[in-house]
């Protein structure tokens, strides 16, 4: 990627202050009950915002000079193309609290798609390394989501500038603006850290920048795009049937007993079908196959989330609790785990705070159509977006052995690409080659980064879970979920994800074929005794 020359030129940034993060706080945790959402990315926001609440209510009675503080930066829409100067506001957070000198090492949380509070800075493996490196920690909220969405709305003419590559050039203009702002000493290494699409950003950052972003750390990071992410269901399948998380042989048959349960009653119509509409939160008539098929895939995505977030606090349900309700007494009923899945259903609808788990195909359509931003703080328009025209990661089932329903299937996801921003399926399927050729999927060719995942996240077999030669280091976490690694610490945590923790650039880390912390300290930086 070749650095754009209009990406430090001319940009202002405004003053940097104690962060007011309250307000934002509660304003992004009151969800537009009335809008159709991907229930998977609401369950993440869900997770996110409670765990960055319980950071932040700690951090009350400490003074203000403690406190994240709030910046906003003037980035180029189009850094690419150096007659245009529009610009718009990306915000950032700043920890200093733990900052030894203008030498020391710069931990960059970059955001992904959603927006990104001041919890990033104060939670994760950037705020818990950050006391015994003496480093400073700044969180980037991605374009287009959270608060830096630019002015214009989200039509297709605008959205143009939103990809993983104008997100990487925002990288780059923060690295050079906020080094100078900051007084940050040009010896000064700067280390990406990210989860989830934001842990791709990371690696791909020291990829593609490596003159400017000293290594990285990307955990749970889905580097290879794929059209058709039915892998995904084999994952939860799988970890359905783990005992370290309180799954079992039992807990799988019972989960694919509740969904041929859900098939039949749709078939059956009538008095059935409109009970199961009601017992199942449905917003919609499910007369049509594609509002059954939107039903089908809430409920595919209850049990995901069950094994996507499994142990984390904020989450509804973990596997165990799952499992539980499906197997309900035990007695071979076809008819407990349905009752168990209606539970569960009902805990997940509760916990949002939300009255349906799903609606029409032409709700969903017309929502995701709309171009003024949304202050949920989910970005769905956005990110759909993102997939059509880079990643696909379309969840399916259409795998006999599947233990779910074959609905929906990929054609009704690229469907949306078609009907919400007029893409066709086979320029999806090649914007999906071209992310794999740009990046260079599951073999990046980076050196300096450390791929952190857990077996149990579906999202992991997208990811680098083996190392890639000296430079290119891997951590599995047995039993861990999806960024479980950058969640706060609990006392429930294994002994391994304990230890995954400590990995990053601590001195037992190995990147390249030498110790992460020999090499910072290459470049003046001590290790600090934790206090």
């Amino acid at each position: 990627m070749e650095e754009p020359s209009a990406l430090h030129r001319g940009l202002d940034i405004m003053a940097v202050g104690p962060a007011l993060w309250l307000g934002p706080l509660l304003l992004f945790s009151l969800w537009e009950g009335s809008a159709p959402v991907s229930l998977l990315r609401r369950l993440g926001e869900h997770i996110r915002q409670l765990q960055e609440s319980s950071v932040l209510g700690l951090s009350l009675s400490q003074e203000a000079a403690t406190l994240p503080k709030e910046g906003w930066l003037a980035q180029l829409l189009d850094p690419f193309n150096t007659s245009d100067r529009r610009s718009f506001l990306q915000r950032y957070w700043v920890n200093d609290q733990h900052w030894a000198s203008q030498n020391g090492p710069v931990f960059l949380h970059l955001g992904g798609e959603g927006s990104l509070g001041p919890g990033a800075v104060m939670r994760g493996h950037p705020a818990a390394l950050a006391p015994a490196w003496g480093a400073l920690v700044i969180g980037l909220e991605h374009r287009f989501y959270g608060l830096s969405v630019p002015a214009g709305g989200l039509d297709r003419a605008q959205l143009r500038f939103l990809s993983s590559r104008h997100a990487l050039a925002d990288v780059v203009s923060a690295r050079l603006t906020l080094s100078r702002l900051l007084n940050v000493s040009s010896s000064s290494p700067w280390v990406c850290f990210g989860g989830s699409y934001a842990g791709s950003l990371a690696a791909w950052a020291r990829l593609k920048f490596p003159h400017l972003i000293f290594a990285a750390v990307a955990s749970s990071a889905p580097v290879r795009a794929v059209l058709d992410f039915s892998v995904y269901n084999e994952v939860v399948s799988r970890s359905l049937t783990s005992a370290a998380i309180g799954g079992s042989w039992e807990c799988r048959a019972a989960a694919s007993t509740a969904f041929a349960e859900v098939e039949r009653r749709l078939r059956a119509g009538g008095a059935a079908r409109a009970a199961l509409r009601a017992e199942l939160g449905a917003c919609a008539s499910l007369g049509r196959a594609e509002d059954q098929a939107e039903l089908l895939g809430a409920l595919q995505a209850v049990v995901g989330g069950a094994v996507q977030y499994d142990g984390q606090a904020g989450t509804p349900l973990n596997v165990r609790q799952l499992c539980g309700l499906l197997q309900g007494g035990g007695n071979g009923s076809r008819l407990m785990p349905y009752g168990g899945l209606r539970q569960a259903v009902q805990v997940v609808l509760h916990r949002l705070g939300q009255r349906c788990l799903s609606y029409s195909r032409a709700e969903t359509v017309a929502q995701l159509r709309v171009t003024e931003p949304q202050m949920s703080g989910v970005g769905d328009r956005q990110w759909l977006y993102q997939t059509c025209t880079e990643f696909g990661f379309y969840v399916t089932c259409e795998d006999p052995k599947c233990p779910f329903s074959q609905l929906p299937a990929l054609p009704s996801h690229l469907e949306l690409c078609e009907q919400v921003f007029g893409l066709s399926t086979s320029s999806v399927a090649q914007a999906v080659a071209q992310t794999n050729s740009y990046y260079g999927g599951q073999s990046p060719g980076a050196t300096q980064v450390l791929f952190v995942n857990g077996d149990a996240d579906p999202w992991h077999v997208l990811s680098v879970t083996q190392a890639l030669g000296p430079s290119v280091s891997a951590l599995l976490i047995p039993g861990a979920s999806h960024c479980m690694d950058m969640a706060p610490e609990r006392p429930s945590d294994s002994p391994s994800l304990r230890l995954g923790r400590q990995e990053p650039l601590f001195a037992q880390s190995r990147i390249g074929g030498t110790l992460v912390g020999q090499n910072l300290r290459g470049h003046g930086v001590t290790l600090r005794s934790a206090k």
